[in-house]
């Protein structure tokens, strides 16, 4: 199975490359992040085209995740638990059953936390992180396939940086 990752930073402006690049690569699962756009603006219609079930939680003009499978989705699960008043759109979960058993999928978006002495957004993101340590903990007690596919955000060298 070819599961794959794209932090696309826009989908409706990189609608063409996502076709392109769904219709070369062919993979079972795509996972996008920074779709930038409500769930309906999403350009579905072009992708359930090429054979994909569609999910999405989107977010007008930042963030947003959407899940795209050749497998049916089971279920769906929009947003990270253990926040109910968390309004950005950065997790997405979705369980297929394989002839292997089920398989969980999540694409995610975490913060950025920039900058590091902006105590709201850094202390937003590193509670964000342990919240989704938690529900990835819940997840392999599951003893289920398990995919964390996304942008994490996280820049461990300094090569990593661009300054």
């Amino acid at each position: 199975m070819k599961i794959v990752t794209w932090n696309i930073n826009g989908v409706r402006a990189r609608i063409g490359n996502l076709t392109h690049w769904l219709t070369e690569s062919a993979p079972d699962i795509a996972c996008l992040q920074e779709i930038k756009t409500v769930d309906e603006q999403f350009p579905r219609a072009e992708i359930e085209a090429l054979g994909y079930n569609v999910e999405i939680y989107g977010q007008k003009g930042f963030n947003g995740v959407a899940i795209l499978s050749k497998l049916r989705f089971d279920e769906v699960i929009r947003g990270l638990p253990g926040d109910d008043t968390d309004e950005q759109a950065r997790f997405i979960e979705g369980v297929f059953s394989t002839d292997e058993g089920a398989l969980r999928v999540a694409s995610l978006y975490l913060p950025n936390g920039n900058p590091i002495n902006d105590e709201k957004k850094f202390s937003y993101k590193l509670s964000w992180m342990a919240r989704l340590e938690r529900w990835a903990e819940e997840r392999l007690m599951l003893e289920e396939a398990l995919v964390l596919a996304g942008d994490y955000n996280v820049i461990p060298e300094y090569i990593d940086a661009k300054f």
